[in-house]
Formats: C-alpha cells, sequence, structure tokens
C-alpha cells in the first residue's frame, strides 16, 4: 500500500515527515498550498477540516500529528518506535496526549495573547502555562526520552514542539528541553527530513526581487 503525506514545508507536515523517515519506509509527498487549494473541495475530501498534514495509507485516511505518530509506529513495528513494557507504554500514551492537549493548548493561547481568568482554569484542561512548563521540566529532568532511556515515537511529537518552542520563543527557554532537544535532532531521520523540507521550501519560494 502506498503511503502518501499531503503537507506544507511552513506546516506541522514537518512532524509526520519526521516520522515517515523514522519508518524507513517509501512514501510520496504531495504539497498542498495554503488558501484556496487546502480549503478546496478535492483536498477536503481527504481531510474536511482543510489542512495539513495528511497521511494516506492504501484507503485509509489519517490526521493530526499525533495520529499519524501513533498510526505509523502501529503500522510498522519493525522500526523499534514503539513502547515495549507495560510502564514504557504508560508513559508513551500519558505524554503523546499531553502533548497533543495541554501543551499544544497552553502554548498556543500563549502566542495569542489569551489569558484564561483564574476562576475559568479548570475549563482549560491544562490550569496555567507555567503549569505545563514546569510539568514538562520536571519529566525532562529524570528520563532522557519520553519512556525511559530509549527513543520512541512519543519523542517525535514531543520533540517536534520543544525545538519548535525554543526556536520561535513559544516555550521557555529552560535547560532540561534545550538538553532534550539538542538529543532528539542529532536523530538521522531528523536531519533527513528537515533537509527534504528546507529544500521544498526554498524551491516554493518566489525569486528574489518578485
Amino acid at each position: 500500500m502506498e503511503l502518501v503525506l499531503y503537507t506544507n514545508p511552513m506546516s506541522r507536515g514537518r512532524i509526520a515527515r519526521w516520522m515517515l523517515e523514522e519508518t524507513g519506509e517509501p512514501y510520496r509527498i504531495e504539497v498542498i498550498g495554503y488558501g484556496a487549494e487546502m480549503k478546496g473541495p478535492q483536498f477536503r475530501a481527504i481531510n474536511p477540516m482543510g489542512k495539513v498534514p495528511a497521511l494516506t495509507h492504501g484507503k485509509t485516511v489519517v490526521t493530526e500529528c499525533a495520529g499519524i505518530i501513533a498510526y505509523l509506529a502501529d503500522a510498522f513495528p519493525q522500526a523499534g518506535l514503539l513502547p515495549e513494557t507495560p510502564e514504557e507504554r504508560g508513559a508513551y500514551y500519558r505524554w503523546m496526549f499531553f502533548a497533543a492537549g495541554p501543551v499544544e493548548a497552553a502554548v498556543t493561547n500563549r502566542n495569542l495573547g489569551i489569558e484564561v481568568p483564574a476562576d475559568k482554569r479548570r475549563m482549560v484542561g491544562y490550569d496555567t502555562y507555567e503549569t505545563v512548563m514546569d510539568t514538562l521540566e520536571a519529566l525532562l529532568s529524570r528520563t532522557p526520552y519520553i519512556t525511559g532511556d530509549r527513543f520512541t515515537a512519543a519523542d517525535v511529537y514531543l520533540g517536534s514542539q520543544i525545538s519548535w518552542g525554543l526556536q520561535f520563543g513559544t516555550i521557555d527557554r529552560r535547560p532540561a528541553f534545550a538538553d532534550y532537544a539538542a538529543r532528539v535532532v542529532k536523530r538521522p531521520a531528523w536531519s533527513r527530513a528537515n533537509d527534504l523540507d528546507n529544500a521544498l521550501a526554498r524551491d516554493m519560494a518566489p525569486p528574489a526581487g518578485t
């Protein structure tokens, strides 16, 4: 079955590309432009949300970065990116969905300048941005990777969030975060994916002076 990633190099599709490179499986890229193409009926037939990334594997369609990462880890277990013990499995799911939920929401709201009133914090599911950062710091101060000593697919997702957050200033620059990001971006698959997406972004850029 063919793997096709619908993406844009200026999007979270970079996370899915990294995961595909980690699997070592052949795949094809379909670049979807922002605006009319991404919101048009042809792409919405794949993802009604009109956003990238989206993955097709034969007739199977998967969207959302965490979903794509979890799906690929399950589909290609030979890549060794799945948890191996009950303890690893618990940490894998706990922190994968912590990243998809509280981290994503807290960082997005902070970046948008949204301050949740103290009496409404129970409604947002993450309390405060500082609580989320402190929780992450505690995790990454005691273990090199999300599930312990071994890199798993969960590190693709959280590693992407933290490395991007440090790059763009959307998360605190704490030593535990910087050390973790430095570990994950040493992965050969990360380098391959980053180089491919950077080249794709250059090809899509308008000529200088236009």
